[in-house]
């Protein structure tokens, strides 16, 4: 008996799962890449946040692709992806997005990106310059990307993450007011954590073993005072 399987043109098409682009081009760059995915991983626990992953928005022509430093796609399950395939995210394109710009980045290249933003339905977009501290913002509105113009503690309307430019670095807080941390400053504060949970720890043992010892002590009192008394009832003396 022969089996008749169904077959598309899709199934035939090879849809590569890298770029062949570095994620970063140096450690600056690599950093501010990982702070914000992690941030925004770690801030939506039932959405789909992923770095330098290449996304598809058309089916059928894997020459249409891009791959954002980070984004964010809203009602989609977490879960490991080689590529985000658009057609089978329930055609939910990534609603914000951000570029971290490096030395090698050109206008021309940024261009481009941004035109695809545009065209494929991103809601947000944010790119930031780490080494001259520049951020611009884009959010859409009648259809097309508008430049935010005042940047300034500029609120994601889809994130409510909230981006403070201070005159040496860009500040990215959570709705609950907690800032986005780099791997550095999360490492340092999980060793200072750990150091006053040792401390904490020793003293615990200290004051457990003065009780000890004080216990220890009234025991001792408390049976030689029997032993007196004991000695007295024998001498006839209550």
């Amino acid at each position: 008996m022969s089996v008749l399987i169904e077959t598309t043109t899709d199934d035939f098409i090879f849809y590569p799962e890298s770029d062949g682009k570095p994620m970063a081009e140096n450690t600056k760059q690599f950093e501010w890449i990982v702070t914000i995915k992690e941030g925004l991983n770690a801030m939506l626990p039932n959405d789909f946040v992923a770095g330098d992953l290449l996304w598809y928005p058309v089916k059928g022509n894997p020459k249409i692709s891009q791959a954002p430093d980070a984004m964010v796609a809203i009602g989609r399950p977490k879960g490991h992806r080689g590529s985000y395939k658009q057609w089978a995210e329930e055609n939910i394109a990534p609603q914000v997005v951000f570029e971290i710009l490096s030395p090698g980045n050109t206008v021309p290249e940024m261009l481009r990106k941004f035109s695809f933003y545009n065209l494929y339905g991103v809601e947000e977009y944010y790119v930031y310059d780490p080494d001259d501290n520049l951020f611009w913002a884009w959010v859409r509105q009648e259809g097309n990307l508008q430049e935010i113009l005042n940047v300034t503690n500029w609120t994601s309307p889809r994130l409510g993450v909230r981006f403070e430019l201070t005159n040496e670095k860009l500040e990215i807080y959570r709705p609950d007011g907690e800032k986005f941390l780099t791997y550095e400053e999360l490492d340092r504060i999980a060793k200072t954590t750990q150091a006053e949970l040792a401390r904490t720890q020793t003293q615990l043992v200290t004051t457990q073993t003065q009780l000890e010892t004080t216990q220890s002590e009234l025991e001792k009192e408390r049976l030689e005072k029997e032993r007196l008394k004991q000695k007295l009832k024998e001498l006839g003396i209550e």
